[in-house]
């Protein structure tokens, strides 16, 4: 599973449970979606810290490879060197 689709899941879970708290309240229903959002950021920032992490990790990653990508594809549109398909691969035109 993702870690950005564990953290969403775990944000939800955190709101469905406070508000399950509160509902036993008797207050208004609008305060009570309020007081329930408010309190699970709070507890989100605390308990889910490194699913939060770990998505940043994914997320720094991926915009790097897409960093990567677009920088050897420019150079490639430019001629400077042949288009690589294997990124894994060393660059073709390193000397040996």
């Amino acid at each position: 599973m993702s870690a950005a689709l564990k953290y969403t899941l775990g944000r939800i879970g955190l709101f469905v449970a406070v508000l399950a708290g509160l509902w036993l309240i008797d207050m208004n229903v609008f305060l009570k979606l309020m007081l329930a959002l408010v309190f699970s950021a709070a507890l989100s920032f605390f308990l889910l810290r490194g699913w939060r992490d770990e998505m940043a990790g994914e997320i720094a990653e991926s915009a790097e490879r897409r960093k990567a990508e677009k920088e050897r594809l420019r150079s490639a549109l430019a001629g400077e060197n042949p288009p690589n398909p294997n990124p894994t691969d060393p660059p073709t035109d390193s000397p040996r």
